[in-house]
């Protein structure tokens, strides 16, 4: 089907299941299509606008089977409409256009306040937090440690799954709108937060957490064992060319690994994962890419130790089994007490989701028991000056989801500062 036919296979629900239950920031997906249905191409943008900054971006990468498209009604006895696919096609046709958000803006009713609010984090919920300051008058600085914004939409998301080309023309459109960027400014280092307290009237964090998790497994700290996160945020890649790599995990992170490591030349890439693949929390399309471009996957297995001197030569992996435990919704894997047995590798990456910086702890700011900095439903943290968005404050771990945070902390914010507090 072309584009057209696509847009025409929507039913326009009134109930609107792929909005309301499946999409985490509430695009008007029914209405956003039927413009285009219409050939309403710029109206359709510009609904997408209310909700999000990001089109282009979630209409390429997010999770569409276990979100707005596994919500949709034609999917209950056929195939679900191609939202992602017409989300990312009404960005395309408005990418070259520096000012499109800034049209969609433009009848926004501004804000004098006269305030001003520092952004730390040029990711997804950074940008989107910006936008929608900055769509209502506020006075906006981007705070970023790269000479370069987008955070893991660059360097954690590889080329071939997200154009780096997709997030500038998404970048370069949110800055204006009268956003500034202060690049090459790390928390922690050389950027306070002391002092942007005194200077700014809010602030908001989003700068992520991109620390690999670890197992605890004996043999975690050999030379060739790598972090996933940081495989792909720094790009230090050892040479794969013939070798052999095991990628421990089931996200899309473990996927982006994987595919990452074939494409750079390894010999062969076995995926371990301690469930089954329909356990995997890496969304369906980027297992099938990554089966057909010869990734080995391993379900129901899990690594007990590494074993070797310097350079990785072992990984002694376990059988498990599924059980439902008491209380629990879903099955639980458990190790197979005695089917041991070890295969050859080269390289380990751990792959198993991330935690924020060790830094994160010295902000003066209250945690909760995995290390997130702790927030409300209005996402203020414990210093009522301070918001905080996205992984760093434990919102659950997509693109879409963080945006969301990122433009709920900002209405919190505008709200907060119009009352005077």
């Amino acid at each position: 089907m072309n584009i057209e036919e696509k847009a025409s296979y929507c039913l326009n629900c009134k109930v609107k299941p792929c909005s309301k239950k499946g999409c985490p920031l509430e695009n008007d997906i029914p209405a956003f299509i039927k413009e285009i249905k219409e050939n309403h191409f710029d109206k359709a943008y510009e609904i997408l606008s209310q909700t999000t900054v990001l089109q282009g971006v979630c209409g390429r990468i997010c999770p569409h089977e276990k979100q707005c498209q596994g919500s949709c009604v034609r999917g209950i006895k056929g195939e679900p409409v191609s939202i992602g696919e017409l989300e990312a096609y009404t960005f395309d046709l408005e990418k070259d256009n520096k000012e499109s958000l800034l049209r969609c803006y433009e009848k926004e009713e501004k804000l004098n306040l006269n305030k001003k609010v520092a952004v730390i984090g040029g990711g997804p919920s950074g940008l989107t937090c910006a936008a929608f300051l900055a769509r209502k008058g506020i006075d906006v600085t981007i705070y970023e440690k790269y000479d370069y914004l987008g955070g893991l939409l660059v360097h954690g998301i590889p080329e071939f799954r997200l154009p780096k080309k997709i997030v500038e023309d998404t970048v370069n459109k949110i800055l204006a709108l009268g956003v500034k960027v202060e690049y090459k400014k790390e928390l922690g280092k050389n950027l306070s937060l002391k002092e942007l307290i005194k200077t700014y009237d809010k602030v908001f964090l989003g700068i992520g957490a991109n620390v690999s998790s670890k197992m605890g497994v004996e043999g975690e700290e050999l030379d060739g064992v790598y972090g996933g996160n940081e495989l792909l945020e720094y790009n230090l890649h050892p040479d794969y060319k013939g070798k052999t790599v095991c990628v421990i995990g089931g996200g899309n992170v473990a996927m982006d690994c994987a595919r990452t490591v074939k494409k750079l030349g390894a010999e062969k890439v076995n995926v371990i994962y301690r469930r089954a693949r329909e356990q995997m929390p890496a969304e369906a399309k980027e297992i099938e890419d990554a089966k057909n471009e010869g990734i080995n996957f391993m379900f129901q297995n899990n690594i007990v130790k590494i074993i070797g001197n310097n350079n990785v030569c072992k990984a002694e992996l376990i059988k498990t089994k599924l059980i439902q435990k008491e209380g629990d919704t879903r099955l639980s894997p458990v190790n197979v007490e005695g089917s041991n047995y070890q295969i050859n590798t080269d390289y380990i990456i751990m792959a198993l989701g991330s935690k924020p910086e060790e830094f994160v702890k010295d902000l003066g700011l209250n945690l909760n028991k995995w290390g997130n900095i702790e927030v409300d439903e209005n996402y203020k943290t414990s210093n009522p000056k301070i918001y905080a968005g996205g992984d760093l404050a434990g919102v659950k771990g997509t693109v879409a989801w963080a945006a969301r945070s990122g433009r709920d902390a900002a209405n919190s914010i505008i709200e907060d500062l119009k009352k005077g507090n």
